[in-house]
């Protein structure tokens, strides 16, 4: 049982130490990328969200906080998370468009003042990095929340995108702190619009 209990205390200390190195660096990033998902909903844009693997059930928590709620009663605002749909995407794949599986929904959907939100927590990002640039070609802006830091996403983002990366961390070390950055969007975003609850 020692043993067990040695791994499991061993868990929770790595998980202290990456939450106090993420939360050292990434507050500014994430004040910044609430801004953007703000001005999006008050030009009566949306925010479409996209993410590969467990990283999906980041997307649909985020979406369903904003259509539902997150701490407080307020009004639904709208988002989107393009991997709920698994019929549409099954079929985008069924013709060997994996790459296109995201992109060829933001052409579809996107449009001025709506908001990319990519959720990246591992390195299969192929379909993301397309759904960037089809969200740019929308003239979309675009938020990035990743696990590692400098990839090659961060190459695609402009000047007026922003993201949040933590600092290289496995997917399994990542997903926790990925959503306490979701849960401050969160909480950003309705104090923003609706003042504290």
């Amino acid at each position: 049982m020692t043993e067990l209990t040695d791994m499991i205390n061993q868990w929770f200390a790595s998980h202290i130490e990456h939450t106090a190195e993420a939360a050292s660096h990434t507050g500014g990033d994430i004040a910044r990328a609430a801004d953007i998902l703000v001005e999006a909903l008050l030009a009566d844009g949306k925010i479409i969200t996209c993410a590969n693997g467990s990283a999906n059930i980041l997307s649909q928590y985020f979406c369903t906080a904003l259509l539902n709620r997150f701490d407080q009663d307020r009004p639904a605002l709208p988002a989107i998370n393009l991997g709920a749909d698994a019929t549409t995407y099954s079929a985008i794949c069924r013709d060997n468009r994996f790459n296109d599986t995201f992109s060829r929904q933001v052409r579809a959907i996107g449009k001025p003042h709506d908001t990319l939100l990519v959720i990246v927590d591992d390195g299969h990002k192929a379909n993301l990095i397309q759904a960037i640039q089809a969200a740019h070609d929308r003239d979309m802006k675009v938020v990035v929340l990743s696990a590692k830091a400098r990839t090659d996403i961060t190459s695609l983002l402009h000047a007026e995108d922003q993201e949040v990366a933590l600092q290289n961390l496995e997917q399994n070390q990542a997903a926790p702190l990925l959503l306490v950055i979701i849960n401050a969007l969160c909480g950003l975003i309705d104090n923003k619009l609706f003042g504290g609850g």
